[in-house]
C-alpha cells in the first residue's frame, strides 16, 4: 500500500503556472450569475464553512470558502474557464484577509489543501472525472471528497499517495471518511438545519463528536449552564432540608 504524505512533507513544484512571466490578468470575474444547484446545496457548503470557523475560533492560520473561484493560469482566467469548488480550505496563510476569491499568483503559489464538491445528477461526471483529475495532477489537493446533499449513500474521498495520485479513502464502521488534512472524519448526519431536513455532510472530531456549528454550540453551552443551576439548585434543597431535620431554619441563616 502507498504511504499518505504528511503535513511535513514538501510537496513538488506544481507545473509553472502560464501566467509567468508575463504579467497576471487583472479583469478577474468572481460571480458568474450562475446560482448554486439547489437551496440544500447552498445549505450544505454553509454547514461545511461555518462548522469548520467554529472548531477553528481560536486559529488565523487557514482560509475557507466555499462556490468561489479558483484561478491558477492566465489561459484559465482568459478562456473564462472558472473552477469554483464547494468547499475548499487552504491551511498556512493569513486567513482575516478579504478575498473576492482564490487567485493562486496573489496567494504565492498556495493551491486549496482539501476540498469537497457537493455533486449533482448534471455535475456528478465532472467532479468524479475532469475536477477530480484537475484537483490531484495541478492542484495537488491533499484531500478531495464529493458528496450528493440527495443521496445519503454517495460519499467518496481520495487522498495522495507518496507518489501524488489519488487513493481512495476507506470508510470506517459508520461510514465516514478521515481527513488527515483537517484531522476531523467526514460523515452523514441525519437532522434539520435551515428548516430542511436531509442527510447533510458534517464533520466530526478523532472521538466521533459531531462539531457544531455555532448555533448548536451556543444551544449545548446554555443547556449546560442550565443543568449546572439545576444541580446547584436540588443540593441547596437537600442542604435546606438537612438542616430542617436538625432543628434549624435555613431561611435564619442566609
Amino acid at each position: 500500500m502507498s504511504t499518505n504524505i504528511t503535513e511535513n512533507q514538501s510537496l513538488p513544484a506544481p507545473t509553472v503556472p502560464e501566467w509567468e512571466p508575463t504579467p497576471p490578468p487583472t479583469d478577474l470575474i468572481f460571480d458568474d450569475g450562475e446560482p448554486l444547484e439547489s437551496n440544500r446545496h447552498r445549505i450544505g457548503m454553509n454547514v461545511l464553512i461555518r462548522s469548520l470557523q467554529q472548531a477553528w475560533s481560536d486559529r488565523n492560520d487557514y482560509f475557507v470558502g466555499g462556490n468561489m473561484f479558483v484561478y491558477y493560469s492566465r489561459t484559465q482566467a482568459r478562456n473564462r474557464d472558472f473552477k469554483g469548488p464547494d468547499f475548499f480550505v487552504v491551511l498556512n496563510v493569513e486567513g482575516t484577509g478579504s478575498r473576492q476569491g482564490w487567485v493562486v499568483w496573489d496567494e504565492n503559489g498556495r493551491y486549496p489543501d482539501v476540498i469537497v464538491e457537493l455533486m449533482s445528477p448534471s455535475t456528478k461526471n465532472v467532479d468524479i472525472g475532469e475536477k477530480k483529475n484537475l484537483y490531484e495532477g495541478v492542484f495537488r489537493t491533499r484531500d478531495y471528497f464529493v458528496f450528493d446533499p440527495f443521496d445519503s449513500n454517495s460519499l467518496q474521498g481520495w487522498r495522495l499517495d507518496a507518489n501524488f495520485r489519488y487513493q481512495p479513502l476507506v470508510a470506517n464502521d459508520q461510514g465516514w471518511l478521515w481527513c488527515e488534512t483537517l484531522g476531523f472524519w467526514l460523515g452523514i448526519w441525519q437532522g434539520t438545519i435551515d428548516r430542511e431536513t436531509a442527510p447533510w455532510l458534517r464533520f466530526y472530531d478523532r472521538e466521533g463528536s459531531l462539531i457544531f456549528l455555532p448555533e448548536e454550540a451556543e444551544r449545548q453551552r446554555a443547556e449546560v449552564a442550565s443543568q449546572q443551576a439545576e444541580v446547584e439548585r436540588q443540593r441547596a434543597e437537600r442542604l435546606a432540608a438537612r438542616l430542617r431535620e436538625l432543628g434549624e431554619n435555613p431561611e435564619n441563616l442566609l
